[in-house]
């Protein structure tokens, strides 16, 4: 990610990971908040990232070719972030410290995606109750769509 500030890009950009929770309201051309935070990311020219995970998840649920193929040509020119050995280990911390606060894990999948911008220093935008406890106990950075400024 070059010589960045984590998480902001120079100027005020943002350097985002973009949900699969978010992706999919906007490939569906939804009018909701976490769409239209993503649009005015788009329009600010702020860095937009994909997992392998997300880029899955979003992928397997097109079913014309056609889409398929678009969908995953625009993916492509995308912010790609990795996934190492150190990311898997963070994200199975991640379940154990949510469960000792009491927190059921509903997804695991969660934990990977939350581990995935915290090892690169991203926000994550998303409209996924499941992350907010990750944000409360293991210090995910989010940016919510509801709020009207932008984090610094």
């Amino acid at each position: 990610m070059g010589g960045r500030p984590k998480g902001v890009a120079e100027g005020s950009r943002l350097i985002l990971l973009v949900d699969t929770s978010v992706w999919a309201d906007y490939l569906r051309g939804r009018s909701v908040s976490h769409v239209a935070a993503l649009e005015q990311a788009l329009r600010a020219g702020d860095d937009i990232c994909i997992s392998g995970l997300i880029l899955t998840e979003i992928l397997q649920g097109i079913r014309s070719d056609v889409d398929y193929r678009k969908t995953a040509t625009y993916f492509k020119s995308l912010v790609f972030l990795p996934m190492t050995y150190p990311t898997f280990v963070r994200a199975a911390e991640i379940y154990r410290r949510l469960r000792r606060n009491g927190v059921t894990v509903r997804r695991p999948i969660d934990c990977l995606i939350a581990a995935t911008a915290i090892e690169h220093g991203v926000l994550l935008l998303h409209n996924d109750r499941d992350f907010d406890p990750i944000e409360t106990h293991a210090g995910l950075r989010v940016l919510h769509a509801a709020r009207e400024s932008r984090p610094r």
